[in-house]
């Protein structure tokens, strides 16, 4: 039974999982072939949505966080965080993570971290130093690296090898700038890009164990991304699990290997999902405070007055896949395996989420 840390570093207690999201999962409905549908509904007000969903984790951009972030001071920018930090404090809310939002720069079209011009890759660098200060005031040590840009159009436009020196390059310098940080590198194989740098969680972890401190450099892993990839979500959890470096999960689904869609949880692939959490629940993920993420978007026929069922739903299905992975016989499961019997072990599994046990 997976069981959480308080925030007091007391024993864990149990049984429960924490959940969190990202204020950009509840949108308004713009899509790249239409406008918004729905009405933009102010960062106050998400903030008060988050407890009556049952949930407690904030994720954060940079930029969700401190507004026009490159047109004010550093020392404004923190000052602003700081602020913030005492309302999540005071709406029973904490900080999972803060992501630098290194893909909308005019000075990062070519990649950040990864782009051809130096100067481009300072800003991204900069600006990363900053995220992680304003994550300190904030209240949280976890930094996220969705490496948008970090990859090309075509191969011949970077030099691969070179490319990953500078991402090395760029996550050591994170690493000097606060010793308490820890980084989550989140990979995906495509999109915006083409071709993307440390595209799976491999990639990742072999980046993580050449930098400066390998203990501080991570994974998190987003179901659809992996399902981009081609690749089983759950072996990717179980992989980092393996290697103590899966920090944190945004779960959601695919509907096959096209954009990143950011279904519901469980709505596409009942068993992919099972077996998510079983990996998870197995292994004892949450108990030293790892969020369970949910990374969805609603459909854009939803209207205005349910735009949050989807987080709601999620949640709801994720729990109840926790039931089910805890209720699995797993007797009979052992005796499939010792005999061999395959067939018989698929059988007790979709029966067992069928409901026919």
């Amino acid at each position: 039974m997976a069981r959480i840390a308080n925030k007091q570093g007391d024993k864990p207690v149990g049984g429960k999982y924490r959940f969190s999201f990202g204020p950009w999962n509840i949108s308004e409905g713009a899509d790249p072939f239409g406008p918004p549908v729905r009405k933009p509904v102010a960062f106050a007000r998400k903030l008060k949505v988050y407890r009556k969903l049952g949930f407690t984790g904030v994720q954060f951009h940079d930029d969700d966080a401190v507004p026009d972030l490159d047109r004010i001071s550093a020392k404004a920018a923190v000052a602003q965080a700081a602020k913030l930090g005492r309302i999540l404090k005071s709406e029973g809310l904490e900080p999972e993570f803060v992501a630098p939002r290194l893909w909308e720069s005019p000075r990062t079209i070519d990649g950040a971290y990864t782009s051809n011009d130096p100067a481009c890759r300072r800003y991204a660098i900069e600006r990363s130093l900053l995220a992680i200060d304003i994550a300190a005031a904030l209240g949280t040590k976890n930094i996220v690296l969705w490496l948008a840009r970090e990859g090309t159009y075509i191969r011949e436009a970077k030099n691969a090898r070179l490319a990953h020196d500078h991402l090395l390059t760029a996550i050591n310098r994170m690493l000097a700038h606060h010793p308490d940080i820890r980084i989550m590198i989140e990979p995906k194989p495509n999109e915006p890009m083409d071709h993307a740098y440390l595209p799976t969680i491999g990639h990742a972890i072999a980046i993580a164990y050449l930098s400066d401190d390998p203990s501080r450099v991570g994974g998190l892993i987003e179901t659809a991304h992996a399902k981009l990839a081609g690749l089983d979500p759950s072996d990717e959890m179980a992989f980092a699990l393996f290697h103590k470096k899966l920090w944190s999960v945004h779960l959601n689904d695919q509907n096959g290997l096209k954009f990143d869609e950011d279904r519901n949880f469980g709505a596409v692939n009942l068993r992919e999902a099972f077996n998510q959490v079983r990996v998870l629940d197995e292994a004892g993920y949450g108990w030293n405070g790892e969020y369970v993420g949910l990374d969805v978007k609603t459909f854009r026929t939803q209207k205005q007055e349910k735009e949050t069922a989807h987080l709601a739903n999620s949640k709801r299905f994720f729990e109840l896949m926790v039931h089910k992975v805890r209720t699995f016989d797993r007797k009979a499961e052992s005796q499939c395996i010792k005999a061999r019997d395959y067939e018989g072990l698929e059988r007790l599994v979709i029966e067992h989420l069928l409901g026919a046990d």
